[in-house]
């Protein structure tokens, strides 16, 4: 059985191509900078999935890639966390070249960003010299560039679901007028499984959309249109990047470094040559369905709580993008504690509302929970935008809200939580169902007196947010 490495596996398309690899007969062996973040999708066997750490900004991890995988998959992008994102980007691609290179593999494929101008935004300049340094490898190397993808928890997708959901009338910068050519995520993974291991793709690269080539005002009318929703859009010409970034920010649930990525490349046209287009067409079989087609597939999948990946819960839409396994040891030590226990009556029931917390389904004690988003929102936070991605169920390494879920065990009924909020300090927040009890701990471990203050300035509220809360969430009403 041959074995396909899967770089960016904890990622939106990574954890989509997991099940599409192994549904063709392979085995895939999924890197992950941090283990204690990866969960095994439901119905694949253990013999058809390896997980390895890896970080590809650390050599000393890359002696983990075994020497015996076939093909590999360069799916690692980055457009959030510094302002050096782009020597970080060539980085991680000449360890993957020089890792790979040692290595039995036939085919590397890489998921690229359309390219076809020659004014390039920091963004698509930075995937295109990934892309320079990757076709140097020794290895045969097909690239795919894409425009924006649209599918159920993908980052473009969400930010025209808020604009539109959000806004009866918009007044838009002028950029909504730049052409760009999307193209559905069902189709992206089509490309990228029936081009691994096709001789005729390798050491070139084509280009994947549908065949709608759309205005980014199109996109956002076409998506009203199959909401039923009447919506207005005037643009204007002197709205500068800087302001695009934050009108982005605060309307939609993405981040500001991310919007500000984003921006830049929405002032470029990305459409496909129609040429390279209709060849990997040829040479997959794959037909692209329409924009209005793609909508109406993302919105059955959200309707049916089918959000297998969303961007949000990669550490792309983090505070940091440090390790799980930092923060999974609760300090005792130097930490302010509020510590509250309720009996509960039924034990499924208040696992059923621990698990659920955040997102559509709220906080039990909604109003001073929308506040603290809204002030954490103000400061660059995430606020209570991001959600959470299926509305019952909670992984190691999901977004919630402005929260990182850490720890997610339902069976030992042990929930714990980091904060990624804006904050002078770390905060950690943990259930626990025990002998009839839900117990119900906030942890806050301050720097410097700033963190001392903001404890005991937010301290009065504890009793109306964690009492309630408990209260609500045991349901013990006795």
């Amino acid at each position: 059985m041959k074995k396909i490495l899967l770089t960016g596996a904890t990622g939106y398309i990574g954890k989509r191509m997991i099940s599409v690899i192994t549904e063709q007969g392979y085995k895939v062996v999924c890197c992950s900078r941090d283990i204690s973040r990866f969960s095994k999708p439901a119905g694949i066997k253990d013999d058809l999935i390896e997980v390895i750490e890896v970080d590809f900004l650390k050599e000393e991890t890359l002696k983990n890639i075994p020497d015996d995988i076939s093909g590999a998959y360069y799916l690692m992008h980055s457009m959030s966390t510094s302002d050096d994102y782009e020597e970080s980007e060539k980085i991680c691609a000449q360890n993957f070249v020089s890792a790979v290179g040692r290595t039995d593999c036939e085919h590397i494929i890489y998921l690229s960003g359309l390219v076809n101008q020659k004014e390039l935004s920091k963004h698509l300049n930075s995937r295109f010299q990934v892309e320079k340094i990757l076709m140097k490898s020794e290895v045969p190397v097909t690239v795919l560039r894409a425009g924006i993808i649209i599918g159920s928890g993908s980052a473009s997708f969400e930010i025209i679901r808020d604009l539109v959901e959000k806004l009866p009338v918009m007044v838009t910068p002028k950029w909504l007028d730049t052409k760009c050519q999307p193209i559905g995520i069902a189709n992206v993974l089509d490309f990228l499984i029936f081009t691994l291991f096709k001789k005729e793709t390798c050491s070139k690269s084509f280009d994947i959309g549908c065949d709608d080539v759309l205005t980014y005002k199109k996109i956002l009318l076409g998506y009203a249109k199959v909401r039923g929703l009447k919506r207005t859009i005037y643009t204007l010409p002197v709205m500068t990047p800087k302001l695009s970034s934050y009108w982005l920010y605060f309307i939609t649930s993405t981040t500001y470094s991310l919007a500000s990525s984003l921006v830049g490349s929405m002032k470029i046209e990305v459409v496909c040559n129609k040429e390279s287009l209709d060849h990997i067409k040829k040479i997959t079989g794959v037909h692209p369905f329409s924009y209005e087609e793609a909508l109406h597939r993302t919105m059955a999948k959200i309707q049916a709580n089918e959000i297998l990946s969303s961007w949000k819960d990669s550490f792309i839409s983090s505070r940091n993008d440090s390790s799980l396994k930092e923060f999974i040891e609760v300090p005792h030590f130097g930490c302010f504690k509020d510590i509250r226990s309720s009996k509960y009556d039924d034990r499924e029931e208040c696992l059923n509302r621990v698990f659920s917390l955040g997102g559509n389904n709220g906080w039990y004690g909604q109003s001073l929970w929308k506040v603290r988003g809204f002030m954490d929102l103000l400061v660059g936070g995430p606020g209570l935008r991001r959600g959470r991605t299926h509305p019952t169920q909670l992984h190691e390494g999901d977004a919630l809200d402005f929260w990182r879920v850490l720890y997610a065990n339902r069976e030992e009924g042990k929930l714990i939580l980091f904060a990624e909020m804006r904050l002078p300090g770390e905060a950690w927040l943990m259930f626990k169902l025990y002998r009839g009890k839900l117990w119900q701990k906030a942890v806050f471990r301050p720097k410097g007196l700033w963190g001392r203050l903001y404890w005991y300035s937010v301290l009065p509220f504890h009793g109306l947010i964690f009492k309630g809360m408990l209260r609500k969430l045991a349901a013990n009403h006795t």
